[in-house]
């Protein structure tokens, strides 16, 4: 089985966007706040909606992706707590309503209603609902809800460990994925992204996070950013710090996806991260767009890089397919499980 771990919903109904139009318009003047949250979208919208998604997965050979809100929407540093707060649900519960229609292609992972300044622990009735109403299996944890300025705390301050006992209570991993940037230096998906992989893996360094929560997991997205090209740096570093080496350190907890978008990226992972650390993703339909000149195929049909792999076994495309996913995601394993898969 093939499971893609990072699917974001990059294609939405314009009933979406205009409800966001109205809600941020809404702040400015409060006549021109959208008067309900009903989108007024059909089942058969939403279907219609994912089509791309459905179209690539079975032309590349994915199973199942795991789907959620797309991650530059999310935007935390817009508007309030309250703001945010109503536009995660109308979002979560969109994803929750295309895996309940499409079950056998799409299962949900949420986001949470951060606002910058705002205590994490005020996300924990979303996550609560999302896992245990929703039944999604994941969520994806910005570590910077300011969009670029990085001003809340680090991944490693206790300001964030409400938010880490309630994930490892309900058993589900995070994927740490920034949102869109409000600093012009920094584009969001060239820049911001691979930014927050590589600071967040940097912070993890620093602390002693996992001493205090063994069962949390998170997952680095985009091949760990910078990561795995200066791995040396790093493990460098942790020597320098005192810190265990990094296989003890952090690789018990932290995982790394394959939303690298060319064959030496994948396989410089591969050779750096141990396998049972890397997880299946494309991240379609979404950061990249359009096919590479030098194949003809989409840069993101990333199970092409892993098949021309030389380095791989197929035990180890076995593990970065399908069986690490279902170590990393429990609730996704006991989903398929009671599918008889």
């Amino acid at each position: 089985m093939i499971i893609d771990i990072h699917g974001h919903y990059t294609t939405e109904p314009q009933a979406l966007h205009t409800f966001r139009d109205k809600q941020l318009a809404g702040l400015a003047d409060s006549a021109r706040k959208p008067g309900s949250a009903d989108l007024g979208i059909t089942d058969e919208t939403l279907v219609k909606s994912v089509e791309p998604q459905l179209k690539f997965q079975k032309e590349r050979g994915g199973d199942l992706t795991i789907f959620s809100p797309r991650a530059g929407g999310m935007a935390h540093h817009v508007g309030t707590e309250a703001v945010s707060l109503e536009w995660t649900r109308i979002c979560n519960d969109l994803i929750h309503r295309i895996c309940t229609l499409l079950p056998d292609s799409f299962v949900g992972v949420g986001q949470l209603p951060q606002s910058p300044g705002v205590s994490p622990k005020n996300c924990i009735p979303e996550l609560e609902r999302i896992v245990k109403e929703l039944g999604f299996v994941g969520v994806n944890l910005n570590p910077d809800p300011s969009g670029g300025y990085w001003t809340d705390p680090p991944l490693i301050d206790k300001w964030w460990y409400p938010l880490y006992e309630k994930l490892c209570e309900l058993d589900v991993p995070a994927m740490i994925h920034v949102s869109s940037s409000c600093n012009p230096n920094f584009h969001h998906t060239g820049a911001h992204y691979i930014n927050g992989d590589t600071t967040a893996f940097m912070q993890l360094i620093q602390g002693n996070l996992f001493k205090d929560f063994p069962a949390l997991r998170f997952v680095i997205p985009h091949g760990g950013g910078a990561v795995p090209y200066h791995w040396g740096r790093y493990r460098g570093l942790a020597q320098d710090m005192k810190r265990p080496l990094l296989k003890d350190h952090l690789l018990r907890n932290v995982f790394f996806d394959t939303c690298v978008y060319h064959l030496p990226g994948i396989e410089l992972l591969s050779k750096v991260i141990p396998v049972d650390n890397i997880l299946f993703a494309s991240e379609m339909v979404g950061a990249v767009k359009g096919n590479d000149p030098k194949t003809g195929f989409g840069f993101d049909d990333t199970k092409r890089y892993i098949e021309a792999s030389k380095i791989l076994s197929q035990e180890d495309k076995h593990q970065i397919y399908e069986a690490n996913s279902r170590r990393v995601f429990p609730r996704l394993d006991a989903l398929l499980k009671a599918k008889g898969i």
